[in-house]
């Protein structure tokens, strides 16, 4: 001890022997079990605080401190705690997420490698375009549809305003890959899209202005969506969602999603040989590719090329294929 602490210190000091130490509760490793926490399902989100649905009414909630940073996202199974009466003032909280079975995910742009997780628990992706006003994108299609398969949900390609223009010139492009669809137009009938929705979860994407927030207000007659119109000038819509928002189905048919327009679907998280398992009949067909083939047009010795050549494959199904392969990297514009 230096002379100046001998001279601070007695020899019946505690400091004289001990460092002075921070006033804290001990830490303990027991954890409430939450035993009267009830289940919940998140249908929105809106800056940090969850609107749930809670049996048959909705309860607003934050997040628990105990989950840190983990991520609660619009279809999530959840526990609750606290007041979930639903009553006006009110705050519950969110002490567990349960296990995702689906996670759609993309990223801003293709080199970032932050995921973003869009909806949870899902079974069915509608991919909405437009026929017309504003005019389909593939590139984008593609990208959703890798996005579906990438996150094991079922594609369902959705083709409006199927007044203004003929569905067979985009149907060509994805009938070999065996996409389903439906065809819709404005003030049309919807039967073949609500058989489709019954008894699944269902999320809706699309870019601005391609008829998404029609269709909801049409499927759920309440749910008063804001309807946009297509700029005559830049032929894209405007945002009218703002968030995801999960509804229910008249009748207890299921459930959808409505997401905001989007202008980028990012795909730096899908790897080449989890996309082509998507596809079982020609995933077998890559058994006896060399280590690291990524099954692409440029890789030489694929079994892809093999099985065309053999005439065990459709050409054109190995093409679109490659078509979505592509699409994981190629500019969107």
């Amino acid at each position: 001890m230096s002379p100046k602490a001998r001279g601070r210190y007695s020899e019946h000091d505690v400091e004289h022997y001990d460092r002075p130490r921070r006033h804290t509760r001990p830490r303990t490793k027991e954890r409430p079990t939450y035993d009267d926490a009830v289940d919940g399902v998140v249908i929105t989100v809106d800056r940090g605080r969850f609107t749930l649905l809670v049996g048959d009414h909705r309860v607003m909630a934050m997040k628990a401190r105990p989950l840190g940073r983990k991520g609660v996202v619009v279809g999530d199974r959840v526990r609750v705690v606290g007041d979930t009466s639903g009553e006006t003032g009110t705050l519950a909280r969110i002490v567990e997420v349960r296990e995702r079975v689906t996670t759609l995910r993309r990223t801003a742009d293709d080199d970032d490698p932050v995921e973003r997780v869009i909806v949870s628990n899902a079974e069915q992706l509608v991919v909405v375009t437009a026929l017309a006003d504003p005019e389909p994108q593939p590139r984008l299609i593609d990208r959703a549809l890798v996005a579906a398969y990438d996150a094991g949900m079922q594609p369902l390609l959705c083709m409006t305003k199927s007044d203004l223009a003929d569905p067979e010139t985009l149907l060509v492009t994805y009938r070999s890959l065996g996409v389903p669809w439906v065809v819709t137009q404005r003030g049309g009938d919807i039967g073949a899209l609500r058989e489709r929705l019954r008894g699944r979860t269902s999320v809706l994407v699309g870019s601005s202005g391609v008829g998404k927030s029609t269709l909801v207000n049409a499927l759920v007659p309440d749910a008063r969506r804001e309807v946009g119109v297509v700029n005559a000038v830049t032929g894209r819509g405007r945002h009218t969602s703002t968030s995801a928002y999960m509804l229910p189905l008249p009748e207890g048919d299921g459930w959808i999603v409505d997401t905001p327009g989007i202008r980028s679907f990012g795909l730096a998280h899908v790897q080449p040989e989890h996309l082509i398992e998507a596809f079982p009949d020609l995933d077998e067909m890559t058994e006896d590719c060399p280590r690291g083939c990524t099954h692409g047009d440029d890789e030489p010795e694929c079994g892809l090329d093999e099985a065309v050549a053999d005439g065990q494959a459709d050409p054109e199904r190995v093409s679109s294929f490659r078509r979505l392969l592509a699409a994981r990297s190629e500019p969107l514009y």
